[in-house]
Formats: structure tokens, C-alpha cells, sequence
């Protein structure tokens, strides 16, 4: 089984247990950006009256939920491992949090068509001020990477106004026009 034919499964898993999602992380940078490697898909729900072991339950053999819960840094939620026997891709689950962006991005995500499926992701511009989040806070330089690409390829059409707005009010405006500047233009 593939990365995306594992994020596909799960997908048809949480629409099918009518499950609110999207996908964040690197697949959703990838699908705006420049598509890299991953090892994982990532996943902010919104669970209701399901579960994550009805999500695990639905999601077959080949799927096992790791028992261990733990916690997101950034916003605070918590954070759910589903291992794909065999391989080394995981699928994480992040519970919608209370966090003001959390869920102002949940609240805009946008459902795109991809491979004849339709799946539902942030915008752009949430992806970069997310993404921004992780590389401030997390110090991860493949989050650099990431926004950089997202902004390469979107360019334009991003909605900037917005995009400052929550960088302003997450500290990470400094970061953001630091990687503007590192864009050579076209």
C-alpha cells in the first residue's frame, strides 16, 4: 500500500462515518507547494459522536491504532498514531483544537479534487501560517521549506492581508518576510 493510497482509505473512512476532516502537514504543503517525501499523513478532526477507535475499527487489519495518546505542542490538542502494518508511513489524527486559528483554518478548508477523489485540505494561506507556526516553534527547517515552496507556486493569489493578520497575532511576520526575501524573482 502507498502513502496516498493509505491517505485515500482513511479519507473514504471519514466520510463514510461522516467524520469533518482535513488534511494538513506535508500532503497538504505538497498539493499548494512542491511535493516532497513524508512519512506520515496528518489529520485534524472533528470528532462528535465517533471516535477515534471507530475510525481505527472501520479502517481494517492493515491499520492499527497505537493505544498511546499524546500532545500536539503548538495548539495544544491531542494527537492519535494509526501504524500501517508492514511499512513505515504512519497516519496521525489531531483533534480539532480551540485554538483561534485551529479553527478559523478548519472553517475555510476547501475540498479539492485529486485522483478523481475529492478530499478536503486548508487553504494556502493557512498552510503558510500553520506551517510558519511549526518552523517558530518547532524549529523545523523542512516547515521552512515548505512555506517557501507554498508561496513560490501560489504567489499571487494568495491572500496576503489574511496571511499577516496571523502572523502578527502568532509572533512569526519576522520569519515570513524572511522567507519572502529568499524568493529569487521570476
Amino acid at each position: 500500500m502507498t502513502p496516498q493510497e493509505a491517505a485515500f482509505i482513511v479519507v473514504e473512512v471519514l466520510d463514510a462515518l461522516r467524520v469533518p476532516y482535513m488534511l494538513v502537514g506535508s500532503l497538504s504543503s505538497s498539493y499548494f507547494g512542491i511535493a516532497r517525501s513524508t512519512k506520515d499523513a496528518d489529520f485534524v478532526v472533528q470528532f462528535a459522536d465517533k471516535s477515534i477507535t471507530d475510525v481505527a475499527a472501520k479502517l481494517g487489519e492493515q491499520f492499527r491504532l497505537d493505544p498511546q495518546m499524546s500532545y500536539e505542542t503548538v495548539t495544544m490538542t491531542s494527537r492519535h498514531v494509526i501504524e500501517i502494518l508492514g511499512t513505515p508511513f504512519k497516519i496521525e489524527f489531531f483533534r480539532l483544537s480551540d485554538d483561534p486559528h485551529d479553527q478559523k483554518r478548519f472553517e475555510r478548508r476547501c475540498s479539492v479534487l485529486v485522483e478523481d477523489r475529492m478530499i478536503s485540505l486548508p487553504t494556502a494561506e493557512d498552510v503558510i501560517i500553520t506551517k510558519l507556526r511549526w518552523t517558530v516553534g518547532g524549529k523545523r527547517s523542512k516547515d521552512w521549506d515548505d512555506v517557501r515552496n507554498v508561496i513560490a507556486v501560489q504567489g499571487d493569489r494568495l491572500d496576503w492581508p489574511y496571511i499577516h493578520h496571523w502572523c502578527e497575532q502568532h509572533g512569526t511576520r519576522m520569519t515570513l518576510d524572511e522567507i519572502r526575501a529568499s524568493i529569487p524573482p521570476i
